[in-house]
């Protein structure tokens, strides 16, 4: 806009620059006077030539205005270059995305791991209680050594509970280390350490997969599309489809929980290609930026 107002500015001026014309009290004045011999004197002292050029001067000031503003509207190098993003196009900007992609995918085998172990704590129970169902009637004993002992030391030994006793003794110990693990896992916490790690995970991740292109766009002006940049926005569906599933995973669904985990271990795998596809990239960032 400021280019036209200058333009315009400019063409106004010429105008102000046209020789200025007789006007008619003038000529009523000169009329009065020796007529050949004011001639004359303007003959012999005309030192701009302003009688040749009183004609045309008009015309050439206003195509010099029209000249200015031509060079005001032309783009200038500076212009088309884009604005100065500072730090963020430098290296410093661009190395942000492969660093912080590096870390949430180590940080993303971190929260399947937990939800793995989650997952082992809660179904640690159904297993625990089918092992339980096979154990013999200890006959109020708290363990199979128990009921074991007082079946030994009764006066009429049965020999076949004996027996089923000795046998299910495996099955306690079992028992025992499963519910010692399932203690041990309690008291880590997994299923909140999931969640909060689950949440932070999409939250990183999704920011910095958006502020990949950004800052390639800041950079070159443009985007390259390939597998790189469509694994990566793949991987941000993936994500989003892990945690639509939270609620129904809350209440029980297990098809729910199934989608859960294949998203998150197809977003793993995405991960591995990402490490791999954009190595290459990292490269060339480094190569054509500098520091900071």
């Amino acid at each position: 806009i400021y280019r036209f107002v200058v333009a315009a500015a400019l063409a106004t001026s010429a105008n102000a620059f046209t020789m200025p014309s007789s006007s008619a009290s003038t000529s009523t004045r000169l009329s009065a006077l020796d007529t050949d011999a004011f001639e004359t004197s303007i003959e012999t002292f005309d030192p701009l030539n302003l009688s040749e050029e009183n004609s045309s001067s008009t015309h050439n000031n206003r195509a010099a205005a029209i000249a200015a503003a031509a060079a005001f509207m032309t783009p200038l190098s500076a212009n088309a270059a884009g604005p100065d993003w500072g730090i963020f196009e430098g290296r410093t900007g661009s190395l942000l995305h492969p660093a912080a992609m590096f870390a949430m995918a180590a940080f993303s085998l971190s929260t399947g791991l937990l939800g793995f172990q989650w997952r082992r704590q809660r179904t640690l129970g159904e297993e625990i209680s089918s092992l339980k169902k096979t154990l013999p009637d200890l006959a109020g004993a708290s363990s199979i050594a128990d009921a074991l002992q007082i079946a030994q030391s009764a006066e009429t030994v049965d020999s076949a509970y004996v027996a089923k006793l000795k046998a299910a003794m495996p099955i306690e110990s079992q028992i025992n280390e499963l519910t010692k693990e399932r203690k041990d896992l309690a008291s880590a916490g997994p299923r909140d350490k999931h969640f909060s790690q689950g949440a932070l995970l999409a939250f990183i991740g999704t920011a910095f997969a958006i502020e990949g292109p950004l800052n390639t766009y800041a950079r070159a002006g443009k985007l390259f599309p390939g597998p790189h940049l469509y694994a990566g926005a793949g991987l941000v569906v993936l994500w989003a489809l892990a945690a639509a599933m939270v609620p129904a995973m809350q209440k029980g669904n297990d098809a729910a929980r199934t989608v859960h985990i294949g998203a998150n271990l197809a977003g793993i795998g995405l991960f591995g290609w990402q490490v791999v596809s954009g190595v290459p990239i990292l490269f060339k960032v480094i190569e054509f930026t500098k520091w900071p």
